[in-house]
């Protein structure tokens, strides 16, 4: 099966940002708003039964596929083009310099020969894509290429699932880049958005913590912890005798009794603001950075009640909930209220879902 998706530069005329994550599907469609800014046309959140997707790896394509397809008809849209991305942990990226003034089949060779270097399979095993990014900051003859590749068969699962929805992919991505283009809109927003600030973006999903520090946009520190809000939805679930499933919605919902509130959530909150604090430590004591001016929270479990409140009591920085669409126009259907609860979830579905306006 050979799978035609280009990682950096197609583009369509309509086009769907799809999220396929560990405890959900999440889909964003994108407009216009005829200002040179967006305009949210719809958006979908479907909750994924446990162990359908794990570390990133499509266990069970059937429910994946059924789960993407309700999301789908839940988001009312007759686009069927979608942007799907690649966990980063499944693609090797490097970054490469080549002399500049070659033709696109030349850079091909050149970057297929690097890339065999670098990439610990048999290239026939891997989809490869490359981006030059521009002149080398060492020499203006040369110029810097990004390589990225991944398994095939990392990239023919992802295809399976939204083609068995009735999708057609037409975009590749990885979900890091794609969390940086939707983090691109939150920046600009930011109280000192001057340059040499260091902002701390920390992705809290269902079962991994992701921090990535940005300076003047470009990443100078990454890492990834074991933690996540599944551990939450699992203690919610015993507590109340529903379903993982339920728990889940109802955690999304912010529709706990109190008891739950006080005595699952709260301790919850907490732990998360500590394993932030001390991934900040790691970042302080492994560069030469001694400060962060901002953090910005995302992922479903920044959407918790005071997060922010506590992250920042704990790390003593100025702390914000993640929310790409803030200047964005939101079409009639789109409930303001509903989209605030759930943006810092939908950053790598936004992220996506803004390729539809590549150049």
């Amino acid at each position: 099966m050979q799978i035609d998706l280009s990682i950096f530069n197609p583009k369509a005329r309509s086009l769907i940002g799809l999220d396929v994550s560990s405890s959900s599907v999440k889909m964003v469609e994108l407009g216009s708003d005829n200002k040179g800014g967006y305009r949210v046309e719809r958006y979908a959140i479907e909750v994924l039964p446990r162990d359908v997707i794990s570390d990133g790896n499509v266990v069970n394509l059937e429910a994946a596929a059924e789960s993407v397809r309700r999301t789908w008809k839940k988001l009312a849209t007759a686009t069927r083009h979608v942007a799907i991305a690649l966990p980063t942990s499944h693609v090797i990226t490097k970054k490469i310099i080549v002399a500049g003034g070659q033709r696109e089949e030349e850079l091909e060779v050149v970057v297929e020969s690097e890339a065999n270097q670098y990439i610990p399979f048999p290239l026939d095993e891997v989809n490869l894509d490359f981006q030059v990014i521009g002149p080398a900051p060492s020499s203006p003859d040369e110029i810097e290429v990004l390589i990225a590749a991944s398994r095939k068969e990392k990239v023919e699962d992802r295809v399976a699932v939204a083609e068995s929805a009735g999708l057609k992919p037409v975009i590749l991505d990885v979900e890091s880049y794609a969390v940086l283009s939707a983090f691109e809109l939150i920046e600009k927003r930011l109280p000192d958005p001057g340059k040499g600030n260091i902002i701390a973006l920390v992705d809290v999903g269902a079962n991994v913590m992701n921090l990535t520090v940005l300076r003047n946009g470009q990443q100078i520190y990454a890492r990834e912890q074991a933690f996540g809000g599944n551990q939450l939805t699992q203690d919610i679930a015993r507590s109340l005798g529903i379903s993982f499933e339920e728990a889940e919605a109802e955690k999304r919902r912010n529709n706990l009794p109190e008891q739950c509130e006080t005595e699952l959530v709260q301790p919850f909150r907490e732990a998360m603001a500590l394993e932030i604090s001390r991934a900040l430590q790691f970042f302080f004591t492994s560069t030469q950075f001694s400060r962060i001016n901002h953090v910005v929270l995302a992922g479903g479990c920044a959407v918790i009640p005071r997060a922010d409140e506590v992250v920042a009591s704990r790390t003593q920085i100025d702390t914000i909930i993640a929310n790409p669409f803030a200047d964005m126009v939101l079409a009639d259907r789109v409930r303001s209220k509903s989209l605030l609860a759930d943006a810092s979830s939908l950053m790598v579905a936004c992220g996506l879902a803004l390729r539809r306006f590549d150049t």
